[in-house]
């Protein structure tokens, strides 16, 4: 069992950074592709961004290119994400999420471990 525990959420103006970190309790999380949902009030879970066990590809839901940025240290067994020019919209509860098997993917229904979310919101 692998438990992965978020942190960096917070309140930021339309226009702020924040940086969101996914810390897994497990060193075979250097073998797992992860992964951030956000879930918005009242919308479904969302794909947001993934990386792979080597951190070699990434990928990204057009409406966060080119603001946010996946990233991960396997020395430190953490993913973070790295977000700028934050939009109201962009206002969710941010969950990581782990996969054992498989490439970095956009499916929820591919990842084996959650953590239990933090929350952003972003002011106008």
């Amino acid at each position: 069992q692998v438990q992965l525990v978020e942190s960096g959420g917070g309140l930021v103006q339309a226009g702020g950074s924040l940086r969101l970190s996914c810390a897994a309790s497990r060193r075979t999380f250097s073998n797992y592709a992860m992964a951030w949902f956000r879930q918005a009030p009242g919308k479904e879970r969302e794909f947001v961004a993934a990386i792979s066990w080597s951190g070699g590809s990434t990928i990204y839901a057009d409406s966060v290119k080119g603001r946010f940025t996946i990233s991960r240290d396997n020395t430190k067994n953490t993913v973070y994400l790295q977000m700028n020019s934050l939009k109201p919209e962009d206002t969710a509860v941010y969950s990581c999420a782990g996969r054992r098997l498989g490439s970095n993917s956009r499916r929820a229904n591919d990842y084996d471990y959650w953590g239990q979310g933090t929350q952003v919101t972003v002011s106008s």
